[in-house]
Parts: structure tokens; sequence; C-alpha cells
């Protein structure tokens, strides 16, 4: 029976709701620590997935290397604004040309040119 005094001695003071805390917050900790286990192992999912992946070629017009021609020109048609309010923001638009002149992206591979290493002759 003498354990029965000394947990209604800690319980008297109060040594419940402290434990009861301690609980609590290791169990806090440890979820957010498999939260942030989770995210970093997603972000390193989609690191890999993303460098995996061919680079697209996009002009700095956010247009695709097929709406240029072989001067650079874009072909695309976007939108224009035409009326603007007081506050200097597009009311109205209108269809127009990308005014885009020149494609800077990566270059598919068939349009690299690399010369012979060895004279043949």
């Amino acid at each position: 029976m003498d354990w029965v005094w000394w947990v209604l001695i800690l319980f008297w003071t109060g040594g419940f709701a402290w434990l009861a805390d301690t609980v609590r917050t290791a169990l806090r900790n440890r979820h957010e620590r498999k939260l942030e286990l989770m995210e970093a192992v997603r972000q390193d999912r989609l690191a890999v997935e993303t460098a995996q992946q061919t680079p697209e070629p996009v002009c700095g017009c956010s247009h695709h290397l097929a709406k240029h021609d072989k001067q650079g020109r874009c072909h695309e048609r976007v939108e224009v604004p035409t009326a603007w309010d007081e506050n200097k923001k597009p009311l109205r638009y209108e269809a127009g040309e990308c005014n885009c002149q020149q494609y800077v992206g990566p270059q598919p591979l068939s349009q690299v040119y690399a010369e012979d290493l060895t004279d043949r002759a």
C-alpha cells in the first residue's frame, strides 16, 4: 500500500499534469518531425522527376519553339491591351501578334552541327 501514497502525493503535487504535458509535447514534436520528413521526401522525389525531364524549347515570351520561324520571329497570337483605367490597368484587349524577335532557349539536337574531328584525306 506504500505505492498508493506515492501516487496520491504525485497527483496532489501536479506531477500527472507535468507528465501529461511532457508526453503531449513529445508527441507533437514527433508529429512535426514526421511531417517535415515527408515533405523532404516529396521535394526530393519532385527534384528527381524534374531532373529527368528534357528541357522544353520555350522562348522568353513563353511560347514554344514550334511557334517561331527560322529567323526567330514568333507567330503566336496574344491579347494586346487597348484601353486602360485611371490606375493604368488594362480594361480591353484585342488580338495581336507576339512582339518576340528571337528564341533564346535550348537548341534541339537536330539543329546542332559539330564538325568532324578527324581529316579523312
